[in-house]
């Protein structure tokens, strides 16, 4: 008897001893919930100090904006700047289409004007003119405008619906030159590339793209008086899920820290 007593006065001991474990460890579990909680808040209110900005540039703005987004980044932490280059009318296609982005910027006023309520109000931010950049060293001796209709001279133009296309055959319709190009590209750096590649005599881009690829390729300068003046609005767009943010980068294009950017890049002002 008295041994089966032990044991059955043990059974409630042992039981006690078991539960002590599972009763710490929901213990322990509200304390990883609590843990949770509060990195979620920190995580939250991080999350509500960031904000990335996709913004749809003209091709012609790649280099500049580049260096330009660095800047605004610095100047305003915890806002990232995401660059869509390409075209004027292809960047004019996609909003339409209703890409999420939050701002466009292009080479011309005709293409933003044309997106009617899809933006805010533009503002010129810059402006351009053109050039003829020809292969290194300009072997073919081309010299102005003229020279661009001279038989077996391999001349790449833009196509007539984006905006460097535009002006030049604005340019060579004015100067009265028939040009036969070897092909039409799609944006200003597509022209560039011809060239630079050789698959091209000369092309017409803009002054800052020649300037960009100084050492790869050749400029010839075509005087103001035959010359196109190129502008470049900026605007918010409608469907932006960050509309401060982008109004406040808008702006900021035209602060003298911005404008500073695009003089050192060959950019005149608005």
């Amino acid at each position: 008897m008295p041994r089966t007593l032990t044991r059955r006065a043990a059974l409630p001991a042992l039981a006690g001893a078991l539960l002590l474990p599972l009763v710490a460890g929901c213990g322990g579990d509200g304390g990883d919930e609590d843990g949770v909680a509060k990195s979620g808040g920190k995580t939250g209110e991080a999350d509500a100090r960031s904000t990335t900005l996709t913004v749809l540039a003209a091709s012609s703005l790649t280099d500049v904006f580049k260096k330009a987004g660095a800047a605004y980044e610095k100047q305003h932490p915890g806002t990232k700047v995401r660059f869509s280059f390409a075209g004027s009318q292809e960047l004019a296609a996609q909003v339409r289409q209703g890409i999420g982005a939050d701002a466009l910027v292009t080479a011309d006023s005709r293409t933003m004007d044309s997106l009617g309520g899809e933006t805010g109000d533009p503002t010129v931010v810059a402006r351009n003119r053109l050039a003829i950049a020809t292969a290194k060293g300009n072997p073919e001796n081309v010299k102005g405008l003229a020279d661009l209709d001279r038989a077996g001279l391999k001349v790449v133009l833009a196509a007539p619906e984006v905006p460097v296309g535009r002006y030049g055959r604005q340019l060579l319709d004015q100067q009265k030159i028939e040009v036969k190009p070897v092909s039409q590209e799609p944006n200003v750096r597509a022209v560039l590339s011809k060239v630079t590649l050789g698959e091209a005599d000369a092309g017409l881009v803009y002054v800052t793209d020649a300037a960009a690829a100084k050492g790869k390729v050749s400029t010839v300068t075509v005087p103001d008086r035959q010359n196109a003046v190129a502008s470049y609005p900026a605007a918010t767009l409608s469907g932006s899920k960050h509309a401060a943010q982008a109004a406040d980068f808008v702006k900021w294009l035209s602060s003298d820290a911005a404008q500073k950017l695009l003089r050192e890049a060959g950019f005149q002002q608005p």
